[in-house]
């Protein structure tokens, strides 16, 4: 696997890479039903996560991972303003349970402990089952021990949580879909010299 830090020129790949990887997700399959409302959706949070060296693109563009540094946020006050706005374009009159899923992750965060957060990580299908999504989740949680810095992310198919838990994540909590339907886990990876 090639993994190098994604530039604004990969943008769309990623988007895209993304919006299949989780086209048939019971959360975001759920919220963004379109395939292009999704991608559309991908590319506001990928643009805005770009200003960190922390979106990583794998063989150009079978995998993506976006991360957001201790200390920084998935949009900016800015963009802040413009979710409600897009969401009304991109949901239609679903708007108000998208805006309620954001929210159930928003409130489920932890803040007290500077820490690095998984915001994306998606691998297109064309590749799965090749390991490169936990290849590219591998090496960013390897930079992110060198740090010596914990881990979070919600994992939104509970397909995935054994995956997560092989490579050091512990669930430490949980919350659904607006329709109570889906549950999604909250997990937290503590770096590898304090869970040796």
């Amino acid at each position: 696997m090639e993994a190098r830090v994604a530039t604004e020129r990969d943008l769309d790949l990623i988007a895209e890479t993304l919006a299949a990887a989780f086209a048939d997700d019971p959360l975001w399959g759920w919220a963004f039903p379109e395939r292009e409302s999704l991608a559309r959706w991908w590319c506001f949070l990928v643009s805005s996560a770009l200003r960190y060296p922390w979106v990583w693109v794998a063989d150009e563009g079978a995998a993506a991972s976006v991360w957001i540094p201790p200390g920084g946020v998935e949009l900016t006050d800015a963009e802040e303003q413009r979710v409600e706005p897009l969401l009304r374009e991109l949901t239609g009159e679903r708007t108000a349970e998208v805006l309620e899923l954001l929210d159930r992750f928003e409130q489920s965060h932890p803040d007290e402990v500077p820490h690095y957060y998984l915001s994306l990580l998606g691998t297109h299908p064309d590749h799965r089952g090749k390991g490169l999504g936990m290849a590219l989740l591998a090496e960013g949680l390897e930079r992110i021990d060198s740090e010596r810095m914990p881990a979070y992310l919600e994992s939104s198919n509970s397909a995935n949580d054994h995956r997560y838990e092989r490579l050091g994540f512990s669930r430490v909590g949980r919350f659904t879909r607006p329709d109570e339907a889906v549950s999604v886990s909250t997990m937290w990876r503590e770096p590898a010299a304090e869970r040796s």
